[in-house]
């Protein structure tokens, strides 16, 4: 099959892609190795640097009906449960930002910019397509999936997410690493509290080596919980650490509001967190990574899906930028967002470290979150605020 632009991967990141091509008069094709688009997991945070990209790809008035605006950032200490500090996301973080912080589920947001995709007369989806390998001509490049299927293509972009059979392609580094940390995720429905539902924030509780964070979803009617904790099983090659005996271990000695939450965990499912140290370079002739394939990065800046949203509309609008030179659009766009990614992507890792300090350490990062003002806005605008 002969494609102009074939995008791997039918995530957010991947759609988002499709979605701001077809608006640059673009044709694209985009294919999926799961037999169905879905997303795995609940809740996404989407900050006002990706509102400022869903706006641009012309989504932001739909994904409206499924938000949630959070009126502040709690944190909390683990342990006691007293606060730390908290950020304001009402009126004054709007006039800074333009836009509001946003949650919502995963699979809300990927079905919107699904429908848009479906909707548009210059997109084509197939999904059940597993890529397996990819060969590069210099002005073109093939694709040839587990089917059997191929595509001959001008252009191709890997959306393909952490696991990415394309970056191997392009820079093979090897497997994610491991932080020795794991996830437990998951939604639960707003009258499971015995007391109530909790108040329209989003709260975070830190303690040395684990942190819990719950924030409401769907009109307040779920609640997303994530619990995270380090594993002192940890043994690489081993998938027996991070179990949920290790789950109640850990948060056993947490204040009682994180204990009953908790205790509502599901327990089916973990997530090891995983990334990988920032690359130089992300493409190779007409072949380019975006999102997770090309910087994977910790969830602590919950930037994942803000930064793929951004790498989308840069990508699309340095194709309309360079014309029939693929190659240059994309080591432009390569050069944009390369340095702003890497940063993310450290200070992700950074943050998980400030989150998580042991406790001889404790004293001096609550004294500093302590004294700051719940307004105070310096710290987010590199990341929150518009670009030149």
């Amino acid at each position: 099959m002969r494609v102009l632009f074939l995008i791997v991967g039918g995530g957010i990141g991947g759609l988002a892609t499709a979605l701001a091509l077809s608006r640059t008069g673009r044709a694209v094709h985009l294919i999926e190795k799961d037999n169905e688009f879905g997303e795995i997991g609940a809740g996404l945070q989407l900050a006002p640097n990706a509102s400022r990209m869903l706006e641009r790809l012309g989504v932001l008035d739909e994904i409206a009906k499924f938000a949630v605006y959070p009126n502040r950032l709690v944190w909390r200490d683990a342990i006691s449960g007293k606060l730390l500090t908290a950020v304001n996301l009402s009126e004054p973080f709007r006039q800074r930002y333009r836009y509001r912080y946003i949650v919502m589920h995963r699979s809300d947001l990927l079905n919107v910019l699904l429908e848009a995709c479906r909707a548009s007369g210059r997109i084509s989806l197939e999904s059940g397509k597993r890529a397996l390998t990819v060969e590069d001509s210099g002005d073109c490049a093939r694709v040839c999936c587990a089917d059997g299927a191929t595509y001959d293509c001008d252009a191709v972009i890997a959306a393909d997410g952490l696991w990415s059979t394309v970056r191997k392609f392009v820079h093979d580094d090897g497997d994610p690493v491991c932080s020795m940390y794991v996830a437990y995720r998951g939604t639960i429905p707003a009258s499971q509290f015995s007391q109530g539902a909790p108040p329209e924030e989003m709260v975070l509780w830190t303690g040395p080596e684990k942190h819990f964070v719950r924030y409401p979803l769907r009109a307040k009617k779920l609640y997303n919980q994530v619990a995270v904790f380090r594993s002192y099983r940890y043994c690489e090659g081993s998938d027996d650490w991070g179990t949920p005996d290790e789950l109640d271990e850990h948060f056993a000695q947490t204040s009682t509001e994180v204990r009953n939450g908790i205790a509502l965990m599901d327990r089916s499912r973990r997530w090891p967190i995983l990334d990988r140290p920032p690359i130089a370079n992300w493409t190779r002739n007409r072949i380019t990574l975006l999102g997770d394939a090309a910087h994977p990065m910790q969830q602590y800046l919950a930037q994942g899906a803000c930064q793929a949203l951004e790498d989308a509309v840069t990508l699309a609008d340095c194709v309309e930028k360079y014309g029939e030179s693929i190659d240059r659009a994309f080591l432009a766009y390569q050069e944009i967002r390369s340095p702003r990614t890497t940063r993310v992507q450290l200070e992700a890792r950074a943050f998980g470290e400030f989150w998580h300090r042991m406790p001889e350490r404790l004293e001096e990062r609550n004294r500093l979150l302590l004294q700051r003002s719940h307004d105070d806005y310096t710290e987010l605008d590199w990341l929150y605020g518009p670009r030149e």
